[in-house]
């Protein structure tokens, strides 16, 4: 993993503001209250950003633990968790989902907004499962979402962007390489300083394109029985059917014949 998000996390939540987390976190406790074999108190979130869904999650009666790779995200974390009267209840870790360390076992883990995308490919999508699988305890339960292969051919594809809110403003160039199936993100977020000239922080982020059976199979190689996926449909001017944008999973560890990444895939 590449990615540091470090000149997006001061406008990461003003151009994500529309996004619906109180919902998203409704159906993620519906999810964990119907699924997981074990009462579920202790629950990571993983890739946690600026800390929206983690407080989301808090609020619902959760022991919040959030992991991030970018030091930059976490302090916006910290800060929001501060002003809820929340930053001694909820533990941030900054490390990478790849090589994560917690103090314990959790009885959940979740990890949204295409996080898991972010991986370079199979082995470490495995490697982030075996990780998971370590800290996760019998009967609990992953839940992740994924961009599907629609998404990455059509809304990112070679598209470039701008995205503008009152004092700054974000462009935005897509790369993706369907033989590869990884899409490069090259962003430049310009902010307006206290004399009317931009300072402008460049980031670069990629992501993996995983087809569903290639998730599915990953993930019962590890040790994880899938509970179900399904997806996020959007209509399409013109088209009948709707069409993909994003795909959740959940995924419950299994408490035997459980199979564990040994550094080998298909």
């Amino acid at each position: 993993m590449t990615d540091n998000y470090s000149a997006l996390s001061a406008v990461y939540d003003r151009f994500n503001g529309d996004l619906d987390y109180e919902g998203w976190a409704d159906y993620l406790a519906g999810e964990i209250r119907a699924h997981a074999d074990i009462p579920v108190k202790l629950v990571l979130d993983l890739c946690c950003g600026t800390g929206t869904m983690t407080l989301a999650l808090d609020r619902r009666g959760y022991d919040m633990t959030g992991v991030d790779s970018s030091p930059e995200m976490l302090s916006v974390a910290r800060e929001k968790a501060a002003e809820a009267g929340r930053g001694d209840a909820i533990l941030f870790l900054c490390q990478d989902m790849l090589a994560f360390e917690l103090y314990g076992t959790v009885q959940a883990v979740v990890s949204t907004l295409d996080s898991v995308n972010h991986m370079d490919g199979k082995a470490d999508f495995l490697q982030m499962l075996s990780l998971v699988h370590n800290y996760l305890e019998p009967g609990g339960l992953f839940l992740f979402d994924v961009n599907t292969p629609y998404k990455f051919r059509t809304v990112y594809g070679t598209n470039a962007y701008v995205l503008e809110d009152e004092g700054v403003f974000c462009a935005w160039q897509n790369l993706y390489d369907p033989k590869a199936r990884r899409c490069e993100f090259f962003t430049s977020v310009f902010t307006e300083d206290a004399d009317g000239r931009y300072t402008r922080r460049d980031d670069y982020e990629r992501e993996t394109c995983f087809t569903p059976a290639e998730i599915r199979n990953m993930l019962e190689k590890s040790g994880f029985a899938v509970v179900s996926m399904h997806g996020r449909q959007r209509a399409r001017a013109g088209h009948r059917a709707p069409v993909l944008h994003r795909q959740a999973a959940v995924t419950r560890r299994i408490t035997e014949n459980t199979r564990i990444y040994d550094g080998k895939h298909d």
